[in-house]
């Protein structure tokens, strides 16, 4: 089977090319990057030699190069991870997010409509359900939740998730979409929370915290998410929505201080900063359908796949010091 993966440069699409070639080393993955700042391919090192991982620099917003590796290698599955994700960037420039996550998920509807794939599946996210309030527990995102969103970014991939759709009613094709909590663990990109959070902690800065830490997140451990999309991929029924959480909950400045404890760094380190723009109160999946319907669970428990997280940033400072310098752009 050959597997088209876009955004596979990134942290979860990197983490799931390097699951997809353990669990079945005979398929083929073909990765797609533009290698934007988030793409990293210092993070695809120890598989650039397999046989049945190739490699393709490209924008999803461009058809011309989109038909011709679609030409090139005629995938069977396609998994869209590519998309520009960070919050504060979208509300600083939300051009970039519109193109990419709306307009190029349109170029690979087309390609793979044209090519006729077996599966097309889009990564997207709880974000465009909006938020929760923190004061109701009670309440979780089901895949039946209005689209409700708060950013540009989240606005964005609640496009691409309705074009999916839409794609799929009209054109018959053969579509899944998977909306995930909040994602963690090795080859994270030190803008986000958790890697911030490890890093600036290890080299004893301060870490900043919005408001007052008292948004709530559900956490999933990346690698039980890439397990979700892969069963998601090969079993699921075209035309469903699949919520994947990790029935995590913890308030953001929970998650700091035991990253503080896991690293035995004083909690002085924190320091609050002014709060976000829109900034979303809570985030809380309902996975039972794929529990139900696939038998999906996740299988981390956030304590300990907050000490593998911190134990792999700890054992690979090259890598977040080389994106943190920015070196791992050199030569691209």
């Amino acid at each position: 089977m050959k597997i088209l993966v876009t955004g596979g440069a990134g942290f979860i699409g990197g983490n799931f090319i390097h699951e997809s070639l353990k669990s079945h080393p005979d398929d083929t993955i073909i990765c797609v990057d533009k290698l934007t700042y988030a793409g990293n391919m210092e993070t695809l090192a120890m598989i650039r030699d397999n046989k049945n991982f190739h490699f393709e620099r490209a924008d999803i917003a461009d058809p011309v190069a989109i038909k011709a590796i679609f030409s090139k290698y005629k995938p069977d599955y396609v998994v869209n991870f590519a998309a520009e994700s960070h919050v504060d960037r979208s509300i600083e420039d939300p051009g970039i997010f519109l193109k990419t996550n709306v307009l190029g998920t349109g170029v690979l509807l087309d390609a793979s409509r044209e090519f006729e794939v077996s599966r097309f599946h889009q990564v997207s996210t709880d974000e465009v359900y909006g938020d929760l309030p923190l004061d109701r527990p009670d309440l979780l995102f089901t895949e039946e939740t209005p689209l409700h969103t708060s950013s540009p970014y989240s606005a964005s991939k609640a496009g691409a998730d309705l074009l999916c759709l839409a794609y799929a009613r009209t054109y018959k094709m053969p579509i899944t979409i998977s909306r995930c909590s909040n994602n963690y663990g090795p080859y994270h990109f030190p803008e986000k929370l958790i890697p911030l959070m490890i890093t600036n902690a290890m080299k004893n800065r301060p870490l900043p915290v919005y408001g007052e830490g008292t948004n709530v997140r559900d956490w999933l451990f990346v690698r039980d998410h890439c397990s979700a999309i892969d069963l998601i991929v090969r079993k699921g029924v075209p035309g469903e929505v699949y919520n994947v959480g990790g029935h995590n909950e913890r308030k953001n400045i929970d998650v700091v201080k035991a990253i503080l404890k896991e690293l035995d760094k004083p909690e002085s380190l924190i320091s609050y900063v002014t709060d976000r723009p829109g900034h979303d109160l809570r985030y809380a999946i309902d996975p039972s359908k794929i529990t139900r319907e696939l038998g999906w669970r996740p299988e981390t428990v956030f304590e300990v796949g907050l000490g593998q997280t911190v134990r792999w940033y700890k054992e690979n400072r090259e890598w977040w010091e080389n994106v943190l310098s920015g070196k791992y752009r050199d030569g691209l």
